[in-house]
């Protein structure tokens, strides 16, 4: 088994033709993600980055492509049932890393955090840990 970072997947998923490289490069990924592969969690946390980001893909198709890496049998995602929690939660309006942050806190009584906007969506949607300000 092979691990993959962002890059391959990026190769896989996105056929960006305005860029030679990645043109060059896109069937190695597409033979590299057809062998068993390893996605660790920081490489899926930076490719939502790149996808919104640098390639400003909407939510929406964001999100198929995580179905979609999530559904290949022959690849291992580092905490998949977080990952998928954390899509869920995506679709619910959270920021993505946010997301992945609650999800892999799961065990936590409380999500310690200034961030207003994530508090308001993560208690709208009814996540847990509950998002709570710090207090000194």
């Amino acid at each position: 088994m092979n691990a993959v970072d962002t890059n391959v997947l990026a190769r896989f998923f996105i056929n960006d033709e305005d860029d030679r490289e990645a043109a060059r490069q896109r069937p190695a990924a597409i033979a590299a993600l057809s062998d068993a592969v390893f996605v660790p969690i920081s490489v899926i946390l930076e490719f939502e980055w790149v996808m919104r980001g640098f390639y400003e893909l909407p939510r929406k198709d964001i999100q198929r492509v995580f179905e979609s890496l999530c559904g290949l049998e022959n690849v291992q995602i580092e905490d998949r049932g977080k990952v998928l929690a954390a899509l869920n939660s995506y679709q619910q309006g959270l920021d993505f890393a946010d997301a992945l942050h609650l999800a892999r806190a799961d065990f936590c009584s409380k999500f310690l955090s200034f961030d207003q906007r994530l508090k308001k969506r993560a208690s709208a949607a009814g996540l847990s840990p509950a998002v709570e300000t710090p207090t000194a």
